[in-house]
């Protein structure tokens, strides 16, 4: 079977799995181990519910909870189905960890008010708060000083990760 389809097919056999909930699906990797396959979901909250307007509100992330009951949903869904055959799988099911790149609006979106390191197209480098996600895909940067950047728009964007903060100046991490 294409692993193109079959990430496919999972990826939709998981939405449908999560429909009406607060969580969907934000990536699935297939991955050949032995005679077993990994199947890797990355979960994310809904964002599809947030008003245009709304370019700044923060997004709390996923609970533990709300993993695990997606976790058995997507399990209950993907053990009846075909989509990977007679072949055994390895299911993980997670959240996407700060090690995965930021490639869409709604990754952007979800985590507004983070410290981010953005590759541009140019190759410049900048570390700095995101502070807004406009509806057509532009992320507006603010410096750790406090002076806004020019949005940057997603398409010049070549990479982005969340870096990781100990001591968050808004007192977050308290």
């Amino acid at each position: 079977m294409d692993a193109r389809v079959t990430t496919e097919s999972i990826t939709q056999l998981a939405a449908d799995a999560l429909a009406g909930t607060e969580v969907v699906v934000d990536a699935v990797e297939v991955h050949q181990a032995g005679r077993r396959r990994l199947v890797r979901i990355f979960l994310a909250r809904d964002v599809s519910e947030l008003p245009d307007d709304d370019t700044t509100s923060t997004v709390e992330p996923l609970t533990l909870d709300e993993v695990a009951e997606a976790t058995r949903a997507v399990s209950d869904a993907l053990d009846p189905s075909d989509v990977l055959g007679e072949n055994p799988y390895t299911l993980e099911v997670s959240s996407a960890g700060l090690d995965r790149p930021l490639t869409t609006r709604d990754q952007f979106r979800r985590n507004v008010g983070r410290l981010v390191k953005i590759t541009s197209t140019d190759g410049t480098t900048t570390t700095d708060r995101l502070t807004a996600v406009a509806s057509d895909g532009e992320a507006a940067l603010l410096t750790l000083a406090g002076a806004p950047h020019t949005p940057i728009p997603l398409t010049q964007v070549t990479k982005a990760l969340v870096q990781v903060e100990f001591n968050r100046r808004d007192g977050k991490d308290d």
